[in-house]
């Protein structure tokens, strides 16, 4: 039986993580922030497996409470994903929103260190843990221009997810993140189409990445046969940027 703590469930990527990876006895505690009506269809396919929570990730009190929550009712879990979707705010570092960095910083970075921090050490003591964070591949090659806000608080992550692999590798607990290229999905309905369209023809398999490319490699880093991988970031970018 495995316990998956997922935050950014209601994405597209959570939401067919969720679907491919629950088995009959596995519980899903699924973390959306107003759109909990996108679980509504997995809810009804496995019932009483997947329990959801509303919870704005930029305020700490509110990931203080849902982590007792967590506690209470599941214990630890033994898997954490971490995918908490943004937009990209493309902006000339003169223009910096630093209110807006500050509100992206939080539910990037802030509260995996929250939850980390919460749930690790019993991931540990079971001498068993997996945790993969969502990161970009911006943070393997060199990114677009206009991006510092977001590239800033990627690279915070594969920061954290590097150093909490030296601290838990001898426990069990493995940490990896996966960079995907540009992944259509509902998040991209505000990026011109313009945008869009040149970063496929831009990629060596002349399309952008889909959530089909990207589930996949978090269920194998999720998985057992990953235990010994840990400290790894997986560019998923048909070839785009290469380490």
């Amino acid at each position: 039986m495995s316990i998956y703590l997922i935050t950014g469930a209601t994405s597209d990527v959570g939401c067919h993580l969720i679907d491919s990876l629950v088995g009959p006895e596995d519980t899903v505690i699924a973390q959306g922030c107003g759109d909990l009506k996108q679980l509504a269809p997995l809810c009804q396919k496995f019932p009483g497996q997947i329990h959801t929570y509303d919870v704005n990730l930029s305020d700490d009190a509110a990931v203080d409470v849902f982590i007792e929550h967590v506690r209470e009712r599941f214990g630890a879990p033994t898997h954490f994903v971490h995918l908490p979707a943004l937009r990209v705010v493309n902006t000339k570092f003169k223009n910096f929103n630093f209110e807006r960095f500050e509100a992206d910083f939080q539910v990037q970075v802030h509260s995996a260190l929250r939850l980390c921090h919460a749930f690790l050490p019993a991931m540990a003591k079971a001498h068993f843990g997996r945790v993969v964070f969502m990161l970009t591949s911006y943070v393997v090659g060199v990114p677009p221009k206009n991006t510092a806000a977001y590239v800033t608080a990627k690279h915070a992550l594969l920061g954290l997810a590097k150093s909490l692999c030296a601290d838990y590798a001898p426990f069990g607990v493995t940490v990896n993140c996966v960079a995907p290229y540009m992944m259509e999905t509902k998040f991209l309905s505000d990026t011109p189409d313009l945008v869009v369209q040149m970063s496929a023809e831009a990629n060596p398999m002349k399309r952008n990445a889909r959530v089909e490319d990207v589930v996949p490699a978090i269920r194998f880093l999720l998985s057992d046969e990953a235990g010994f991988i840990s400290g790894v970031t997986l560019p998923i970018t048909g070839g785009a940027a290469i380490l």
